[in-house]
C-alpha cells in the first residue's frame, strides 16, 4: 500500500515515514504543502493520504476540497492528522469527505495499523 504524507513539518513527516515504512510495511511518499501534495498525488496515485490540517499555501480542507474536485485522485482516502480533534471538528471533515481524522502527536508504533483500521471501516 503507497501513503501520501502531507504536512508542512519535516519531522512529522519523517517520523510517519519512518513508523509507516519499518513498522507497517507501507511505500510512503511525502509533500510540504498542499498544493505539492495534489500533484504528488495526481503523479504518484496512492492508496491514502495522511493530510495535515493547518498548513501554509494550502490548508487540509482547502486541499481536500481541491483532491475531490481532480478527477484522478476525487477517489483517495484522506485520513487528516489534527492537533484539534474535537468530536464538531471531526464530523465537519468527514461532511467534507475525509474517511478518517488521527489525532497528533500520534503514537509512532500503532501509526500504521491505525491507517488500516480507518480503511477497513
Amino acid at each position: 500500500m503507497k501513503v501520501l504524507i502531507i504536512d508542512d513539518e519535516e519531522d512529522v513527516r519523517e517520523i510517519a515515514k519512518m513508523s509507516l515504512n519499518l513498522l507497517g510495511g507501507l511505500d510512503v511518499v511525502e509533500a510540504e504543502n498542499g498544493q505539492h501534495g495534489i500533484e504528488v498525488a495526481t503523479v504518484n496515485k496512492p492508496d491514502v493520504i495522511l493530510l495535515d490540517m493547518n498548513m501554509p499555501i494550502l490548508d487540509g480542507p482547502s486541499t481536500l476540497e481541491a483532491l475531490r474536485t481532480n478527477e484522478a485522485t476525487k477517489d483517495i482516502p484522506v485520513i487528516f492528522l489534527t492537533a484539534k480533534a474535537m468530536t464538531q471538528e471531526i464530523e465537519k471533515l468527514k461532511r467534507m469527505g475525509a474517511t478518517g481524522v488521527l489525532t497528533k502527536p500520534f503514537d509512532p508504533t500503532t501509526l500504521a495499523t491505525q491507517v488500516q483500521d480507518i480503511l477497513k471501516e
